[in-house]
């Protein structure tokens, strides 16, 4: 009897850890929205329970360092590869060995020591209003052509979008040219820069400008029924262009995530960047989010077909996290405010 009664314990005991490990802590700067659907699949098809933690991607940052080894965090999902680096540089993240994640995600869109990987793609182009200034332009570099004078709206240099851009083209052009670029475009600019991406697109289409860089995502969401009306009729005015395409190739970007060191419940930790690189989550990171799929062979979002395939950047992007400083450097001596 002493020893079912012990059996039955250690079974009892068995399954409530078991049933205690079935969760997962995930820390995002992602939108909740856009990432609940995501979570609820990975849920019905894991029976893991997912506690999300949503934030600005610099607060979850500095909230992880300071709470330390005691963290309950288990996975960092972030916005641009320069914040995974900087993630990375931070000491948080662990590497994975992971034959799923080698397989689906290009080595361009991963960390060389796979303690990140990308999750999502996003190209950030050129978009015009005008016709005829689109056909002038082809690539990044001529948005410093003094013939484009007071016709470019784009965010501050604080946003890491633009900073990624720079420390691409740093990486391309080297450093002095691409000093000298900036300050060409900075020249440009018809407005300081104020405002997110989908503000640039409504400058645009009410004339304050006529071209605008911005993440595609943000438009196709303008043009989708998530936008509103005056949104709608905003983004139907843009036109995207697909700059570098002889050479380079359009920037491109990714959202990603990494497990921390940390964390108390690793292996599903595992699991969820796994199932957020797997034909169902990528599918609907380019239904729900406009976003390009990391992975190969994803159908697009009707929206993102309608612009046309484009030649990205081949870039590891593990490179814009490298030059990320010395693009910050650059912007502010160009005087990119």
């Amino acid at each position: 009897m002493k020893i079912a009664l012990t059996l039955i314990t250690a079974i009892f005991l068995g399954a409530c850890q078991q049933h205690a490990d079935e969760e997962v802590n995930l820390y995002s700067a992602r939108n909740e929205a856009l990432m609940k659907p995501l979570l609820d699949a990975f849920s019905q098809e894991t029976g893991i329970k997912v506690n999300l933690i949503s934030s600005k991607a610099d607060a979850l940052l500095t909230r992880i360092k300071s709470e330390g080894n005691n963290s309950p965090a288990d996975v960092l999902l972030t916005t641009d590869a320069g914040r995974l680096h900087r993630a990375k540089l931070a000491g948080i993240f662990t590497a994975i060995n992971s034959a799923t994640l080698d397989k689906a995600i290009p080595s361009q869109y991963r960390d060389p020591q796979n303690q990140w990987f990308g999750l999502s793609v996003r190209a950030r182009p050129i978009m015009s209003t005008q016709a005829a200034t689109q056909m002038a332009i082809t690539r990044y570099e001529d948005l410093a052509d003094p013939l484009l004078a007071k016709q470019i709206c784009i965010r501050s240099s604080g946003n890491i979008y633009n900073q990624s851009l720079v420390a691409a083209a740093i990486e391309a052009n080297g450093e002095a040219s691409t000093e000298t670029w900036v300050k060409g475009l900075v020249a440009n600019f018809a407005r300081s820069p104020q405002g997110g991406d989908r503000d640039q697109i409504r400058a645009a289409a009410a004339g304050q400008c006529s071209i605008v860089v911005a993440n595609t995502y943000y438009l196709a969401n303008m043009l989708s029924n998530k936008g509103n009306a005056d949104d709608l009729q905003a983004g139907s005015k843009m036109t995207v262009i697909w700059p570098n395409q002889e050479d380079r190739g359009t920037h491109v970007n990714v959202s990603g995530a990494g497990v921390l060191k940390t964390a108390p419940n690793k292996n599903n930790a595992i699991k969820l960047i796994e199932f957020l690189a797997s034909d169902t989550a990528q599918k609907l990171y380019a239904e729900v989010n406009f976003e390009y799929p990391v992975k190969v062979g994803i159908e697009l979002h009707p929206i993102l077909k309608s612009w046309g395939t484009f030649k990205a950047d081949p870039l590891p992007l593990s490179k814009l996290g490298e030059n990320n400083a010395d693009a910050v450097k650059l912007m502010d001596r160009a005087g990119w405010k």
